[in-house]
């Protein structure tokens, strides 16, 4: 039982993928360990465009659906040493826990993009959705798991402002 508390704890209810919480604790390890060894990492900040219209055109199940769609098709992906997280709503967070450059991480984000914009087949019909990827990279975006996530998060504000749909890196002086 208390195995199962802790679980559930640490991960998302819907899509058993790790929640804030446990990212926030993997995040600051491999910021440490990227530290410590001089490497890189990187975080992808992801945003399922126009949710809300799913959500309020096809109901919350088709939601809840098509979240648990676009959360296996995420970790398909990623290599097994990386993370998946849902953040919540349709938010979620990719860490990347070793690229050797910035680059890599453009590659795993043009990836997500390819994956997640496959149709999904949800409920006898196929729903067509796309998503917008913000990335931030360890040590030039953020030194520590809060920065760092938020540099992802503006760059996926970035992503959104110039058409969705795409990926685009933090860049310190754009709002």
């Amino acid at each position: 039982m208390s195995l199962k508390m802790s679980y559930m704890a640490q991960h998302d209810f819907l899509t058993e993928l790790p929640n804030r919480m446990l990212l926030n604790d993997r995040l600051t390890r491999a910021i440490a360990s990227a530290h410590r060894h001089k490497n890189l990492l990187a975080v992808l900040f992801l945003d399922v465009d126009h949710f809300k219209h799913i959500n309020d055109s096809l109901g919350h199940a088709i939601g809840d659906q098509l979240l648990q769609s676009i959360a296996r098709r995420l970790v398909g992906c990623v290599r097994e040493s990386d993370t998946v997280s849902r953040q919540g709503g349709d938010e979620f967070v990719v860490l990347l826990s070793e690229v050797a450059h910035a680059e890599d991480a453009a590659f795993t984000a043009d990836k997500v993009l390819a994956a997640v914009r496959r149709p999904h087949h949800l409920d006898h019909q196929d729903l067509h959705v796309t998503v917008s990827v913000g990335i931030g990279v360890y040590p030039a975006d953020g030194a520590d798991a809060e920065t760092l996530l938020k540099s992802a998060d503006l760059a996926l504000i970035r992503a959104k402002t110039r058409g969705r749909s795409n990926h685009q890196f933090f860049e310190p002086d754009v709002s």
